[in-house]
């Protein structure tokens, strides 16, 4: 099987070079700029692989990237979706009011846990706990005392 060399562009191997020596990154970049540049000095995977404690997957996954994106491309992480947004704003502004409204009957503050007990059964929000409601109004900078 032939197998392809692979060589950095001067000014990609610079770049790489001055990255790994100097400036504040993750580690995640640091370790592909490595793997790039011993990619470029002829390193073989298995070597890489035992050097980096990394995967064949992973060696494979930073040249493809290099290639079709360019050294930008390889050495940062794609920006992720993160969790879906679950309370929109009209939902933490009646969490607010409610917290803001006078206490109920017989308490002279609301409590975390009466703001929850208040908002599953009159709001309908079954899926809401103690810890999103102390979020919503620390957010806010609501207190409750």
């Amino acid at each position: 099987m032939n197998r392809m060399t692979f060589k950095l562009k001067a000014k990609d191997r610079e770049f790489l070079t001055n990255l790994t020596k100097t400036g504040s990154r993750h580690s995640r970049e640091f370790e592909r700029a490595y793997i790039l540049l011993a990619l470029d000095k002829g390193k073989k995977h298995d070597e890489i692989q035992d050097f980096y404690n990394v995967s064949r997957i992973t060696i494979w996954r930073i040249k493809r990237n290099y290639m079709e994106e360019g050294v930008v491309g390889a050495i940062q992480d794609e920006p992720r979706s993160g969790q879906p947004i679950k309370y929109d704003e009209k939902i933490k502004a009646d969490i607010v009011a409610l917290a803001c409204s006078k206490a109920p009957e017989g308490r002279s503050r609301w409590t975390l846990r009466s703001l929850e007990n208040t908002l599953k059964i009159e709001h309908s929000l079954e899926t809401i706990n103690r810890e999103t409601i102390r979020l919503i109004l620390k957010k806010t900078n609501v207190s409750l005392g």
